[in-house]
């Protein structure tokens, strides 16, 4: 399982956002594991590695994030489509097979408690830098960056290689309701036309 896994310095972890996935977050507590789908999230700051992430106060991730102080997103691909989908429209409030029901198999990376879903392209693992009046007024939440990891077979060197990667591997992102697209070609400002 993590044998194309790699880790990724903290000063690049923001490449594994820059280009604006929708990502699945994911938090456990002393009683609850969860994982949802979130369109807002970006990085903050370079070093310390940090990010960004707005989690409706209705979510139970949300509650369990508050509760441990510890969460991850991971970035997932066109394969996982209906898990995404399921992920942000079953509530684990109503819900209790939720992570069943949705298909997403968990693990965790060596020395951390954090639990991450299988098959993704990259996760970043984060502790929560508590903002209660962002938390509260905004819904924003701020994470410092404790480890990044990613799948060589499409981000390596620091870099992503999406144009190398088979379809299924293209990251997701979010218009509205059950709409997506998936990345699209690499272009370069820096390539030689005439």
């Amino acid at each position: 399982m993590l044998t194309h896994l790699l880790p990724v310095e903290l000063e690049k972890s923001y490449r594994l956002l820059n280009h604006g996935p929708t990502v699945l977050v994911s938090a456990q507590d002393h009683e609850h594991t969860d994982v949802m789908t979130a369109a807002w999230a970006c990085a903050l700051e370079f070093s310390p590695a940090k990010i960004t992430v707005v989690l409706d106060k209705s979510t139970k991730t949300r509650e369990i994030i508050e509760n441990s102080g510890y969460f991850a997103l991971q970035v997932p691909t066109l394969k996982q489509l209906k898990m995404v989908y399921a992920l942000g429209m079953i509530s684990l409030k109503d819900a209790p097979e939720k992570l069943r029901h949705s298909g997403a198999e968990l693990f965790k990376f060596p020395h951390s408690n954090i639990p991450v879903v299988e098959g993704c392209a990259a996760w970043l693992l984060c502790e929560l830098i508590p903002e209660p009046h962002n938390q509260q007024t905004h819904d924003l939440f701020i994470g410092k960056v404790i480890g990044a990891y990613a799948d060589e077979r499409v981000f390596r060197d620091g870099h992503w290689h999406y144009q190398d990667a088979a379809d299924e591997w293209k990251s997701l992102h979010h218009v509205a309701g059950g709409h997506f697209y998936t990345i699209g070609d690499a272009v370069s400002v820096y390539t030689d036309q005439e």
